[in-house]
Parts: structure tokens; C-alpha cells; sequence
């Protein structure tokens, strides 16, 4: 008896207002990231592009190529998408310079519709073997401007930005 496959297990999603929003990161662009030295007394700072695409009208996905504090270059991909049933934006994140995978969950829009913050767990980046709750938020300034910014929840439960990169849309 032959097996027939199908390419979608029932109807087609659709869009929701929420991968409306991510649709709009779709395009070409330039990033500047300011990193946290950790020392209070600086940062670093490094430059890249990004490329990112729909899939489908549900999904984007994000890559990223750029210069590293210390010389060399590394890469990252990330997809995000919306989970209508559970109310909530998800998604991955990895590096070229990191053995971690990122898993975005309980991501939420803040009221204005400007601020998304997707939360995930991952290695502290002081303790060996700690696992840490982080926050990355992309904040729109207008349809050509854009940041990331990192936060990590500290023991007393306070929010700390480590990190913070800034985008330009380009063409």
C-alpha cells in the first residue's frame, strides 16, 4: 500500500496582527552593537548586516554576519514566529560563537505596539554551569530604525542590559 503525504496537516493559519508585526522586520539591514564590557567602566563595539525574510506570512528569520571585539567575525540565525493558541511569541537564536540554542518563549508586545521582549534561559555568563533568565527586547524607533537589547535577570530579580544593537533599514 503506497503512503500519501500531505504538506499541511489541516487548514492554513492566518495571520495574525502579532506576525503582522514581525513582517515588518522583513529587508536589508546595518547593525552597530555596544557591548558591556562587564567592568562598568566601558564597552565594546561592533558592526554587521542582516538579512531578513518571511516564511511564509507566519515566520521570519533572521541572519546576521558581522565583526567580533578581538577580531574574526561571527554569524547568527534567528526565527521568530507567534503562537496564536498560546498567546505568545516564540522562537531560536544561535551563534557561530556560542554552543547554546536560544528557545524564545512567553514573548509579548508591549501596549503601544512599539517594544517586543522574548525571554529564554541560558548560560550565566559569570558562573560556569548556572543557567540564567535573559530578555531580549527589539524596540522599533520608526520604519527604518530599530534595536536589540539584552538584559539578564539578576539574583535579586532586577533586569540588567548587557548588550544593545542598533539597526538601520538599507535601500
Amino acid at each position: 500500500m503506497e503512503e500519501t503525504r500531505t504538506e499541511h496537516p489541516g487548514p492554513a493559519m492566518e495571520p495574525q496582527k502579532e506576525h503582522e508585526w514581525l513582517q515588518r522586520l522583513e529587508g536589508e539591514w546595518t547593525f552597530r552593537v555596544e557591548m558591556e564590557d562587564g567592568s562598568g567602566e566601558g564597552s565594546q563595539e561592533f558592526h554587521g548586516r542582516e538579512t531578513i525574510r518571511p516564511l511564509g506570512k507566519l515566520w521570519v528569520v533572521a541572519e546576521s554576519a558581522g565583526e567580533v571585539p578581538g577580531g574574526g567575525t561571527a554569524s547568527s540565525m534567528m526565527i521568530l514566529g507567534y503562537d496564536s493558541e498560546k498567546g505568545e511569541f516564540v522562537g531560536t537564536f544561535v551563534s557561530s560563537m556560542m554552543a547554546h540554542l536560544w528557545v524564545y518563549k512567553g514573548g509579548q508586545l508591549d501596549e503601544a505596539g512599539r517594544v517586543l521582549s522574548l525571554y529564554a534561559e541560558g548560560p550565566d555568563m559569570t558562573t560556569p554551569g548556572k543557567m540564567s533568565l535573559y530578555r531580549d527586547e527589539i524596540e522599533w524607533k520608526d520604519e527604518n530604525r530599530r534595536t536589540l537589547s539584552s538584559f539578564i535577570q539578576t539574583a535579586d530579580n532586577q533586569w540588567t542590559r548587557f548588550m544593545t544593537a542598533h539597526y538601520e533599514r538599507q535601500g
